[in-house]
C-alpha cells in the first residue's frame, strides 16, 4: 500500500498472479473437494482457504481474492462454464440480448464473494494487503460475444466495427457492473483492487483508446465518486507502447506490466508513478540462473523506485513450489547482496 502510495522500498514488496493455482498441491487438494470451478469461486470457505494458501506458505505482501474475471458474465446468466482442458465457455451474446442486460442486478449471486472478502481480511496478517479484482470490459466482452477465448479476438473485434452502438454500449455496462462489483470489494474490506485487461495486445491505438482506456477510465471515475482514496492498479497485457498515457488516462494508481514491456520504457512509466511486474512466468518454470538474472535485471532498472514484484503474467501450472520460493528469497535477499 505503501507502494501504491508513491514510496519506494528495497527490497520491494511481492505478491504474484494467480499465486493461489493449479502449480500447489494443496490448491490442487482443495479444487477437488469443490465441486466445479466456479462452486470453488462462490463457496467462502474454500475461496479462502485458496486465497490463504500462498500467503501461508510464500508470506507473500499480497492475497488476491480467488475468484475468475467471468463471475460478472455468470451473474448476467449468460450460461458460464468451465471444461477441463478448453477453459471457459458461455452462451454467445447477441446484439439484441445487450438491451436486456440494462439494469439487471449482479448481486445476490456475487455476495458468496464479497463474503470470502470480509472473511480474508479477518484471518489475513494485518501488514498483508488484500488485494480484490476484476476483468476489464474489454476482455469480459470479448469472452461474452465469442462464447470462448480465442487466439485473437476476432470474434469481438469483428463485432465492434459491426455493431459499433451495441458494442460501447456492452462495454459501458459491463463498466458499471464492474464498478458495482469492485466498490462492494472494497467495501468489505480489500485493501486495493486490481483491473484486469488480458487481451488489450490485440487491438490497435484507436481501439485501445476507445474499448480499454475509456471504459477503465469510467469503472476508476465510479468508484473514486464514492471512494475517493481508492487504490486502483490496471494491468494491460500486451499494450506495449500504448502503455505511455494509461495511467494519466485512466487515473490508476500503478500500472501492471507484462514480460515483454522492456525495462526501459518501463523506468520511463515509474518516473509517473508505481509500477508492477513483470518477470516473464518462464523464468520461474526455468528456476535456477535463468530466474535469478531476470529478477536481477528488474531489480536493477527499477528497484529504487516505486515498484511491486510480480510476474507479467499468472505463474503456470509448470511452476514448482519450490522455484516460487527461490524467487521469493532471492528477491528478499537483494538488500543484502547490495551491501556485500
Amino acid at each position: 500500500m505503501n507502494v501504491l502510495n508513491g514510496e519506494s522500498f528495497s527490497p520491494p514488496p511481492i505478491w504474484l498472479m494467480r499465486q493461489a493455482g493449479r502449480y500447489l498441491p494443496e490448491y490442487r487438494q482443495t479444487r477437488e473437494k469443490a465441486g466445479s470451478f466456479l462452486d470453488l469461486c462462490y463457496t467462502p470457505d474454500l475461496a479462502t482457504e485458496v486465497t490463504l494458501q500462498p500467503i501461508r506458505r510464500y508470506g507473500f505482501d499480497a492475497a488476491i481474492l480467488f475468484s475468475d474475471i467471468l463471475v460478472i458474465p455468470d451473474a448476467l446468466n449468460r450460461g458460464v462454464h468451465f471444461t477441463e482442458g478448453t477453459g471457459p465457455e458461455m452462451t454467445p451474446i447477441a446484439v439484441e440480448d445487450i438491451s436486456c442486460l440494462d439494469g439487471k442486478p449482479i448481486f445476490p449471486h456475487l455476495d458468496p464473494v464479497i463474503e470470502t472478502v470480509r472473511r480474508l481480511r479477518q484471518e489475513l496478517p494485518e501488514e498483508t494487503t488484500l488485494l480484490g479484482f476484476c476483468g476489464a470490459p474489454w476482455t469480459v466482452a470479448t469472452y461474452m460475444i465469442a462464447g470462448h477465448g480465442t487466439p485473437d479476438q476476432a470474434p469481438a473485434r469483428l463485432f465492434a466495427y459491426r455493431e459499433p452502438q451495441a458494442f460501447r454500449r456492452l462495454l459501458h455496462i459491463l463498466a458499471d457492473l464492474s464498478a458495482e462489483y469492485l466498490l462492494a470489494q472494497l467495501n468489505a474490506g480489500a485493501d486495493a483492487v486490481q483491473i484486469f485487461d488480458s487481451w488489450a495486445g490485440v487491438l490497435g491505438e484507436e481501439e485501445f483508446e476507445a474499448f480499454c482506456i475509456e471504459p477503465v477510465r469510467r469503472i476508476i471515475a465510479r468508484i473514486r465518486q464514492e471512494k475517493p482514496e481508492a487504490k486502483i492498479i490496471a494491468f494491460a497485457k500486451g499494450a506495449g507502447l500504448l502503455l505511455k498515457d494509461y495511467r494519466h488516462k485512466t487515473a490508476a494508481d500503478a500500472i501492471g506490466l507484462d514480460w515483454s514491456v522492456p525495462l526501459s520504457f518501463a523506468r520511463d512509466l515509474q518516473k509517473e508513478g508505481p509500477v508492477q511486474g513483470n518477470l516473464d512466468p518462464m523464468r520461474v518454470v526455468a528456476g535456477g540462473q535463468a530466474l535469478k538474472d531476470g529478477i536481477d535485471r528488474i531489480l536493477d532498472v527499477l528497484g529504487q523506485g516505486p515498484l511491486i514484484f510480480n510476474l507479467g503474467h499468472g505463474i503456470t501450472p509448470q511452476a514448482k513450489p519450490e522455484t516460487v520460493s527461490e524467487l521469493v528469497r532471492h528477491i528478499r535477499e537483494s538488500h543484502i547482496r547490495e551491501r556485500v
